[in-house]
């Protein structure tokens, strides 16, 4: 059975911490029952990553997608998280263990930030942002740093000018 355990950082203020399962809840309402989700903290509160893969487990999983619940591809996401879902899962040899990306630049956080703005999005129907289909990352900046949005809108620009050249 796969599971999908969500770590944030963890905070002092349970409020910020109950965000996390209410994600986690939103997340189970759409996967389904035959997937099981739960939420972990890294550090400052309950449930700790070890005691998250441990509730996965019991619940039935054998496979794990682990997905840090942090916009950008920090220490922590990048190292911090990776490293201590490895050495939690040292007690679960059953189990395997996936860290995903962060969110990253994605489209659908990007609709979030428009609508909160009280705006209109500017897409086309096309998919493509402007009709350009252009990853948005600053000049320099390593694609592996901005996430599926621009590995998306990079594939529709490709495919558009492809498209208007044939």
């Amino acid at each position: 059975m796969k599971a999908i355990l969500l770590i944030d950082h963890g905070s002092m203020r349970a409020e910020a911490n109950n965000m996390l399962e209410c994600m986690a809840n939103l997340v189970q309402s759409m996967v389904g029952e035959s997937v099981v989700v739960r939420a972990a903290h890294m550090e400052l509160a309950a449930p700790s990553i070890p005691e998250g893969l441990a509730r996965c487990a019991a619940a039935g999983a054998t496979e794990v997608v682990v997905f840090p619940y942090m916009l950008s591809p920090g220490k922590h996401s990048t190292r911090d998280i990776p490293r201590m879902v490895a050495e939690a899962a040292s007690a679960h040899p059953d189990l395997t263990c996936t860290v995903t990306s962060a969110f990253g630049v994605h489209d659908k956080l990007a609709e979030v930030i428009v609508e909160r703005a009280g705006l209109a999005s500017a897409r086309s129907t096309s998919g493509a942002v402007d009709g350009g289909g252009c990853c948005m990352r600053p000049a320099g900046t390593p694609e592996r740093y901005c996430g599926d949005g621009c590995r998306e809108l990079s594939t529709a620009g490709a495919r558009l000018a492809s498209t208007a050249r044939g």
